[in-house]
């Protein structure tokens, strides 16, 4: 019997949970294909995008050199963002060290949204999809153990059967949690790499910044 006929023999809540790990194991790999994609090239543009900064003479052409590099635009509103205008508001009071310590901030809060955008469904694929699966055991072991004792005369057949298609479904959850979580903590360990370089970057531009009156030329 394949696992088609075993959709199809099985109830409500057994087509359900199938339905279900199914959603979550092809929205966990739509995740796990596109942000290993976005993540290595995110990574390649940061270190071009830094040497990119530091080799130039102004901020001005750094900033035309980020547009070829800053694909996933994670550099470029950083160095954007030090570019503080004296507009008579509280965003702009304080002295300037403060100033760029507000804004870079925020930059950097916003790439890394950008570069975690996806880890959450993958936790949660991987840490609900066993007990969905095991949802799916328990009911059909439930309904085989009905169907036994409603047969009558109970043999190793007739429960050997019904059992294992049940014990499928726990084998399905797993199935749908091992990738998600093996590519988590992949992707989170290639997320960790980028950040620490943003970091670095973002600090070495404060003080940068911070030192030269003329920033704003």
């Amino acid at each position: 019997m394949n696992a088609l006929q075993l959709f199809w023999q099985g109830d409500a809540v057994t087509q359900g949970v199938a339905l279900l790990l199914l959603v979550m194991s092809v929205g966990s790999w739509v995740v796990i294909l596109w942000k290993s994609w976005l993540l290595r090239r995110a990574s390649g543009d940061v270190v071009r995008c830094i040497a990119a900064f530091w080799s130039s003479a102004s901020v001005d052409e750094a900033l035309r050199k980020l547009k070829a590099f800053d694909r996933e635009a994670l550099v470029t509103p950083m160095v954007v963002a030090t570019k503080i205008e004296a507009n008579g508001t509280l965003a702009a009071a304080g002295d300037k060290s403060q100033q760029l310590t507000r804004v870079l901030r925020d930059a950097l809060h916003l790439a890394l949204a950008k570069l975690q955008h996806g880890q959450v469904l993958l936790a949660t694929v991987g840490s609900t999809a066993p007990f969905v699966g095991l949802l799916g055991t328990v009911w059909g072991i439930y309904h085989a153990l009905i169907g036994i004792s409603n047969a009558g005369q109970v043999t190793i057949g007739q429960i050997s059967g019904p059992v294992g298609e049940a014990l499928i479904m726990t084998a399905a959850g797993l199935a749908v949690a091992i990738p998600a979580v093996l590519a988590y903590n992949v992707l989170g360990r290639a997320i960790g790499r980028i950040e620490a370089e943003l970091e670095g970057f973002a600090r070495d531009v404060r003080e940068l910044a911070s030192s030269q009156p003329v920033w704003q030329a």
